[in-house]
């Protein structure tokens, strides 16, 4: 019996201290920043987290002006929702909010987690391969998903649309669309998909250089426009006009930034492009705020630019968002919101990508406010209204 403890004890210390590194205390930081009241009273920050570290995290930043400055929660899913697995699973790739819930499309845990908007307590989730990026129209959730697993290359299907009831959860029609599609855009009955093609590019065969069309009533692809190889992020703005961007195949290919408004048969259509890299954008009225990082493999060499483009002139306003030193020293921009009310924003800085990343906090000026600590790359955002 007592050689048996010498081997149970040491056994149940170890669970012990797998249980413990398993839970991730929420961290509640000051950032120093001082609180404005308006409708806007959080941001929920999602956290990629590296491929296969199983990381995605869930950050808030408390707007709410119940303290005279801004405090930032660091990690506050595990702590709210204590009976799932650690953290949300692996990459976690878009954040929408829709009427009171929230919505965390985790790419490689193929699942979309469904939370309260307002304390971001779990409801359910939907599982959904491969997942992308959602939108939403009237009572539905638009999911995009490559299906095929990770890195499936030449012999990857092509890519899905699911059309998910918000209330019950449940996956109710899906379409086919290009291969490896990415973000979407509604306007009217019409659901635009960007498709990439990135496993096909990756393995030499060409990336794909479409949009997808989907008529939400049959919810069929009715046509596809052709406009440039991997294409990735595609907005609406006021004038109902699509910007999309393409990243180009790193080759002989550059990223460049494509508007899309309606022709004579009232079709969409490519208007013009501007020869600037795109890698992430937030449209507030007029303006369109950016950042690109134009990687070269060529030179092998990465090449950050910032910006504003007028959505009405089609032209770049700016070629700076900030004269801040601290907006030099980003070492990886992977994301930009931009507060519609007060015009302040956020850029996101991934670091290394394999350890905490920066939240960044710039006035409506650019002058340079506060910055904190995050999850391993930080990457999408989203405004909690009252």
């Amino acid at each position: 019996m007592k050689q048996l403890l010498y081997y149970i004890l040491p056994l149940l210390m170890l669970s012990s201290c797998r249980n413990d590194v398993m839970v991730v205390p929420m961290e509640d930081i000051n950032t120093g920043g001082k609180t404005v009241k308006s409708e806007i009273i959080g941001m929920y920050l999602l956290n990629e987290g590296n491929m296969g570290s199983n990381k995605s995290s869930l950050d808030y930043l408390d707007l709410s002006g119940k303290d005279a400055t801004v405090h930032y929660l660091r990690n506050i899913y595990s702590e709210r929702n204590p009976e799932t697995v650690m953290m949300l699973g692996d990459v976690g790739n878009d954040i929408q909010i829709y009427g009171s819930r929230l919505w965390l499309v985790i790419n490689c845990s193929n699942k979309v987690e469904v939370a309260q908007a307002d304390d971001a307590v779990r409801i359910g989730k939907v599982d959904i391969p491969n997942c992308r990026y959602v939108t939403f129209k009237d009572r539905y959730a638009y999911v995009s998903s490559y299906v095929g697993s990770v890195y499936s290359g030449s012999n990857s299907p092509l890519g899905s649309v699911y059309k998910v009831d918000t209330l019950s959860l449940q996956k109710v029609d899906s379409c086919s669309v290009g291969y490896q599609p990415e973000e979407m855009a509604i306007i009217g009955k019409k659901l635009y998909v960007a498709n990439s093609g990135g496993y096909q590019g990756m393995t030499g065969q060409g990336y794909e250089s479409t949009v997808s069309v989907i008529d939400l009533d049959k919810m069929q692809e009715t046509e596809r426009i052709t406009v440039a190889p991997n294409l990735h992020r595609i907005r609406k703005d006021k004038y109902d006009q699509l910007w999309l961007t393409s990243r180009g195949n790193y080759m002989d290919s550059e990223s460049k930034i494509y508007w899309l408004n309606k022709g004579g048969d009232g079709k969409m259509q490519v208007i013009g492009h501007l020869d600037q890299p795109v890698s992430d954008l937030c449209i507030v009225g007029d303006s369109l705020y950016f950042y690109g990082s134009q990687w070269s493999e060529i030179t092998m060499t990465n090449t950050v630019t910032y910006g504003i483009i007028d959505v009405r002139t089609h032209q770049i306003v700016s070629t700076s968002l900030s004269d801040a030193p601290e907006i030099n020293k980003i070492r990886m921009p992977y994301g930009i919101i931009v507060n519609p009310i007060h015009r302040d924003f956020y850029l996101m800085d991934a670091k290394n990508y394999v350890s905490s990343g920066e939240l960044l906090h710039f006035l409506p000026d650019g002058t340079f406010d506060w910055k904190v600590k995050t999850g391993d790359i930080p990457a999408h955002a989203v405004f909690l209204k009252k």
